[in-house]
């Protein structure tokens, strides 16, 4: 077997697959896109999660890939054991509902022996217990004897390795392969075989064949499409083909691991401490590299905290390998030119990755000395004391105070046999939080909130070139996320873009934010809000939708036509309203606000009266004669003196500069505006005003429609009539007519219903009182009427009652299906125990329903009919056990 490399294996393997028909595709990014089950890509079949649900069509029903993947659930073992990793690649081969068993195992086979050169007497095949098929495939087709073939048994609790599944949904039994590594790498046990612990039977290929549907309770039924989904550790394939002792010895990251000992001048496997350092480092490196390539970056939460907690772990333990200066990115550059022939986006983002992991550990620089220093002097302390564990105060001092990463502490704790006070780190950390929620809304010199945009170096600007273009490409000057400047964001992520020239509209003198995209080669970014800084920077508000966007790129940026569009009519509309308002109400009528965005237009403006509906319509006419005008909209740009002897009218709020823009429109309207309208008035296409109300003393608003929204808002209107008009079958056209007949009718209808109640309960008195009987004492009337809903119940009840004097009157009725019921008790009758509410609820199940009430009034509900003279039955046996003796 020649002792290919790494990036040889991983081309030859993707090229085999794609002469099997497959779709070659590149790694998916290390971000999850779409999918928040997953904090980081863990597996090869992570990504393609959408294809084996349905979810997503695959670009082609065979697909090959080799994955980046990242897992740290075993991070505290990297180092300390030859095959614990956190970052690795994952070879695969999947069929969505293509081939299947036969296929994927000589396929497994093939590429094994004729391509890797594996000796087939050293392959050893694993099947699930109860998989036949499967045996049959290895035994009568590949030709190898069922003695070497190991059949995998479900446990006590019923888990198999050899059985893929995670609760209800597809699953299946899996085929792996394992190499006979030689009795070098044994136990030295004789009954060493596969499945022992030891590593002389290294698994090298899992075949999962998805073929059954667990319905969560261990109910198995067969799929219609069935999958393959392979996976193989690049890494661990590596380390049979080149029969080395561990994955620290293949040869990318034994090209690494040569690097970390020239830099810190030591030798590997001479010390076991170091060699513990080593190895970490050698993992670390490769998984940061790989996370920054893939715009993760270091944060204190999510997969950023993972990045930072990486790097930081890699530092330190550079630290104790007597390395004094930073190391991390010339380190990087190792992994880079290790990986970039499989990874070409490792060489394209050199700077990038090299510029994050030099600055992170700049920051760990300017804390490690300080808080090893101090994390000294308590455990000092605690050697006094006679303690082994560190106070929660004092973990949380080092974590709060000194940034101290609580996990590098326990570390450092843990390789001298000392613990921490977790509970009490807890409650600190608690306290905290509180604190902090308490104090959140921080104000700065001037009482405006504090915001992570006064971190931003006053020299950054930004032009505002919108009013003739709606895309422009312009350098990334800063990026934030809500919190925090930053070098990039990426998939997912929330945050602020600035550049130096921008098309978008930030929100000004009422009129609303543009809103569109910002997109790169590499990446995506939706632009939901768009913000006036200080200091005459424009922030771009929004989330990466697809890759990342870095400071320094160049980027595209495009507003939404559509929407601006609109804004635009309404803006404009604003101004020819202005004026409209000032002829039909006098020229004491100013601006006291407004608001414009894609949807509508809000107007407000001193007056002391609503206005009429001859005065509204007046209005409206004056701004629709003006749109149909097609008046030309004008802007000229001029000092503050000359515009004013134009006569524009200065917009309210509006902070003006030496220049200002005046905005005319024809001879009919002159006014100071900043910002976008349209061409000419005719573009506003109609107007629409849809209230006016009062919003304080003296000041009123108006809200209207301009464009298409008139269109829609009449189109709605017509909808709604002909609908009512049909429901009345009427036409448009006698709808009127037809309402106030029905209206009529109604009326007529419903005095007639109330005399027929009035006479159905007075019917209903009828022989009634002959229902009377005596428990303990108390009169009891209980008794059923026909049709009579729960008003009219109450007003039989009350008029019982007077026929009645004291006692318990219960009353059940009927009415369409449904028992109405209620139950009333005099004084008398509650000084001796009874209770209406409870004997309600002692008798309301026997007619399958519920309620309850008063004491001396209460009433019910039910849905059985049929269960009403239980219930006068069960009436009186409540009331027995309510009655004092």
């Amino acid at each position: 077997m020649k002792p290919l490399g790494v990036n040889e294996l991983r081309r030859k393997y993707l090229d085999f697959f794609e002469s099997k028909g497959h779709l070659k595709m590149k790694s998916f990014s290390l971000v999850p896109h779409n999918d928040n089950s997953l904090l980081i890509i863990n597996s090869g079949m992570a990504p393609l999660k959408p294809y084996f649900t349905g979810q997503e069509i695959p670009p082609r029903r065979r697909v090959t890939t080799c994955q980046k993947c990242v897992r740290t659930g075993d991070i505290e073992n990297v180092g300390k054991t030859a095959r614990h990793l956190t970052f690795f690649e994952m070879l695969g081969n999947f069929s969505f509902g293509d081939y299947f068993k036969h296929d994927a195992i000589h396929w497994s086979w093939e590429f094994l022996t004729k391509v890797v050169g594996m000796d087939p007497e050293r392959l050893y095949p694993s099947i699930y217990c109860e998989d036949d098929e499967a045996f049959d495939i290895w035994t009568k087709e590949i030709g190898v004897p069922g003695e070497k073939i190991t059949r995998f048994y479900r446990d006590e609790n019923g888990k198999c390795d050899n059985f893929w599944e995670h609760g209800a949904g597809p699953c299946g039994p899996c085929s792996e392969i394992y190499y006979d590594r030689g009795i070098k790498y044994g136990c030295g046990k004789p009954d060493c075989k596969v499945g022992c612990d030891c590593d002389r039977f290294m698994e090298v290929w899992n075949n999962v064949f998805t073929q059954f549907d667990n319905d969560g309770n261990g109910n198995y039924t067969e799929l219609s499409q069935k999958n393959i989904d392979t996976g193989m550790g690049l890494e661990r394939l590596a380390v049979v083909v080149q029969d080395v002792d561990s994955v620290f010895d293949i040869d990318t990251m034994k090209a690494i691991r040569d690097r970390i000992c020239g830099i810190a001048g030591v030798e590997y496997e001479t010390d076991d401490k170091k060699d513990v350092s080593i190895r970490l480092i050698t993992d670390h490196i490769r998984s940061t590299t790989f996370m920054i390539s893939d715009g993760i970056l270091p944060s204190n939460e999510g997969r950023g905290y993972v990045l930072r907690r990486l790097i930081r772990r890699a530092a330190r333990h550079g630290r104790l390998l007597g390395i004094k200066d930073k190391f991390m990115a010339s380190l990087s550059e190792t992994v880079i030119n290790e990986s970039k022939d499989g990874y070409p986006e490792l060489e394209e983002k050199r700077a990038f990755i090299l510029n994050v992991l030099t600055q992170e550990e700049d920051k760990f620089d300017k804390t490690i000395d300080q808080g090893l220093s101090i994390l000294g002097q308590m455990e000092a302390r605690m050697k006094e004391e006679g303690s082994t564990k560190l106070s929660g105060e004092n973990a949380f001092k080092l974590y709060d105070t000194y940034g101290f990463p609580m996990d590098l502490t326990r570390e450092i704790l843990e390789e001298k046999g000392l613990t921490i006070d977790e509970a009490g780190f807890g409650v600190c950390m608690q306290r905290q939080k509180e604190m902090a929620r308490k104090a959140r809304k921080v104000t700065n010199y001037m009482g405006a909130d504090v915001t992570v945009y006064e971190s931003i170096d006053p020299a950054v600007t930004t032009q505002f070139v919108g009013y003739d273009r709606l895309q422009h490409n312009a350098k990334v000057t800063v990026l934030t996320t809500e919190d925090a400047l930053v070098e990039a964001l990426t998939d997912g992520q929330v945050g602020t873009v600035i550049v130096e020239e921008t098309p978008f509209y930030a929100t000004m003198g009422g009129q609303n934010a543009d809103t569109g995209v910002i997109t790169t080669a590499d990446g995506s970014f939706e632009v939901k809000d768009t913000v006036k800084l200080l200091g005459n920077k424009v922030g771009h508000i929004g989330t990466v939708t697809r890759g990342m966007i870095k400071v320094g790129d160049t980027v595209t940026l495009t507003v939404d036509s559509a929407r601006r569009g609109d804004t635009c009519k309404n803006h404009s509309a604003t101004h020819l309203l202005h004026k409209a308002l000032r002829e039909v109400l006098g020229t004491h009528v100013e601006q006291s606000g407004s608001y414009v965005d894609g949807e509508r237009l809000r107007f407000d403006f001193s007056h002391f009266a609503a206005m009429t509906k001859e005065e509204l319509d007046k209005v409206e006419k004056i701004v629709n004669e003006q749109i149909a005008a097609n008046l030309p909209v004008v802007t000229q740009v001029m000092g503050i003196e000359d515009a004013r002897k134009t006569g524009a009218m200065a917009l309210f709020g509006e902070k003006y500069g030496e220049e200002v823009r005046v905005v005319k429109m024809g001879d009919f309207s002159t006014e100071l505006c900043g910002g976008t309208h349209v061409a000419n008035t005719g573009a506003i296409s109609a107007f629409k005003i849809l209230s006016e109300n009062g919003i304080a003393a003296g000041v009123r608003r108006i809200e209207a429609l301009t464009g298409n929204g008139v269109f829609t808002y009449y189109k709605g209107l017509e909808q709604t009539i002909e609908e009512a008009a049909r429901a009345l079958r009427a036409t448009p056209a006698t709808l009127v007519e037809k309402c106030e007949h029905l209206t009529a009718e109604v009326k007529a209808l419903n005095s007639e219903l109330e005399a027929l109640k009035a006479r159905a309960a007075k019917e209903a008195l009828g022989d009634v009182m002959d229902n009377v009987v005596e428990v303990g004492g108390v009169k009891l009337l209980a008794a059923s009427v026909e049709n009579v809903d729960m008003n009219g119940l109450r007003d039989l009840g009350d008029q019982l009652k007077t026929r009645l004097g004291e006692g318990v009157i219960v009353l059940l009725s009927n009415a369409g299906g449904k028992v109405n019921m209620i139950a009333m008790a005099t004084d008398q009758a509650l000084a001796k125990g009874a209770h209406a509410g409870n004997l309600i609820k002692g008798i309301a199940g026997k007619v399958g329903g519920g309620g309850g009430g008063r004491p001396n009034m209460a009433q019910a509900g039910g849905k059985n009919p049929a269960g009403i003279p239980d219930c006068i039955a069960e009436a009186r046996k409540v009331l027995e056990g309510q009655i004092k003796a």
